[in-house]
Parts: structure tokens; sequence; C-alpha cells
């Protein structure tokens, strides 16, 4: 237990604390996306639920490091390249994104009439499954992460733990302003497919280094910020179109 007591430890649990918050924004906005298809009494439980199975899919995954550790060994070769557990699982998960993300825009698009349809058929029990099994995708990424900046289980349990109550704080917050704005919704869905296909790459050996798609979702957020502090001084989107013609003209 000394490592209590050692500073670097200490640095070493805010850090990876802090990059499980990060790697659990993509999992906030899924859940969040899914969530909103339920009627309003299901949506905090569905979400809670959805980030509690992260935890524990997180945390078990994470006592269960030779099987993790296996998952990186190839399996068996194709076109020259090593193919492992974990490639086909990331593979499989940025497939689902990819049709799941495509799916709900198409279902933004096609209007209130199929959208309604849509959310008719939608279940608890359905929507729960969807979440856990995209949060075992999400969960591999973060316990890879963990392994590789830590040694010490304990820190990384703690620090898994930390990340998932933050962000049960925030979860609904997210949830509810994802849900208020159409057009960060249809931006949230178009991160998802951001993430599918980098996993999709991910899966095919070709590392993209996160800090480029993240850097290129905070970027979009900021303008979708700016866009809607203009929308709402203007007044509504009616007037802004407006005061855009008599300008032109």
């Amino acid at each position: 237990m000394e490592w209590i007591i050692d500073p670097q430890t200490w640095v070493a649990l805010i850090t990876l604390t802090v990059l499980e918050i990060v790697l659990g924004i993509d999992n906030i906005v899924f859940i969040s996306i899914l969530a909103g298809k339920l009627p309003a009494n299901q949506q905090a439980r569905a979400r809670r639920l959805g980030l509690s199975l992260a935890m524990f899919t997180r945390i078990g995954l994470l006592f269960s490091l030779t099987l993790i550790m296996q998952l990186t060994q190839p399996l068996f070769t194709l076109l020259g390249q090593d193919v492992s557990g974990r490639d086909l699982i990331l593979l499989a998960g940025g497939l689902f994104l990819l049709a799941k993300s495509t799916h709900e825009i198409h279902n933004k698009l096609e209007g209130d009439e199929e959208g309604q349809k849509a959310k008719a058929i939608v279940s608890f029990r359905g929507v729960i499954i969807q979440i856990l099994v995209l949060d075992i995708v999400f969960s591999l990424d973060s316990v890879i992460t963990a392994i590789g900046m830590v040694n010490q289980l304990a820190i990384m349990v703690i620090a898994v733990v930390v990340a998932v109550g933050v962000m049960l704080i925030f979860a609904r917050a997210v949830g509810d302003f994802v849900e208020r704005h159409p057009t960060v919704k249809m931006l949230a869905l178009s991160f998802l497919l951001l993430i599918g296909v980098s996993l999709i790459a991910e899966g095919f050996g070709q590392h993209i280094p996160k800090g480029y798609i993240y850097f290129a979702m905070a970027f979009s957020v900021f303008v979708e910020m700016l866009n809607l502090r203009m929308i709402r001084k203007a007044g509504s989107p009616v007037r802004l179109r407006s005061q855009f013609t008599d300008a032109k003209g």
C-alpha cells in the first residue's frame, strides 16, 4: 500500500481520471441519443443504467488483464495484416456505430412521421442492449489506455469509478441539451460517424491520433455554439434568415 503516499501515484490517478472522462464523452453522447428515443420518464433511468454498465464493464475488463493482453495477439493474417481479437471487436464496433448513426440521421431527415414510428417501436430493453454493445467497444479502448499508463490495478479502478461518477453528474445536462437543439444532435451523430470510421481504421491497424479527432470535434462544437448564440440573439432562425436576405438585397 506504499503507493498511496507516493505523489507520482496521485499525479497518475488524476491524469488517468481526466483521460477516462475525455474517452467517455463519446459514450455519454451515444447514451444520450439512445435514451432520447425513450419516453421522458425512462430517459434518466436509461442514462444512469447505461453509464453504470460502462463502469462495471471497464472494471470487469481491468480484472481480466490476461484476457485483454491475449486480445492483442494475432489470430490470423489477412492480406499481409495481422488480425487480433481486439481488431475484430473494434471493426464490429465501428461498423455498428456507422450503421446506427446513419440510421439515426436518416430518421431525423425523414421528418416527424418517420421519427414517431421509430420511437414507437423502441423498448427500454432494446436501448440498454445497444448501449451495452457500445460500452464493450468504448471500454476496451479505455482499459487499454489505463493499462498503458499505470501498473497498479487499484489506481485504474479508482480512476474508472471517479470518471463514471463525473459523467453521471453531467449526463442529464448533456442529454437535455442535445435533445433541445436538433442541430447539436445532428452534429453529435456526425461525431459518432467519425468515431466509427476511426474504430474501423484502428481495426485495420491504421492508428489515427486521438488528438486530431478530439480537436475536430471541439472545433465543430465551438462553431455550433457560435451559431446557437447568433440565432438566440437574432430571436429566431426565421428572423435571422430575413436579416440575411435584407443584407443581400
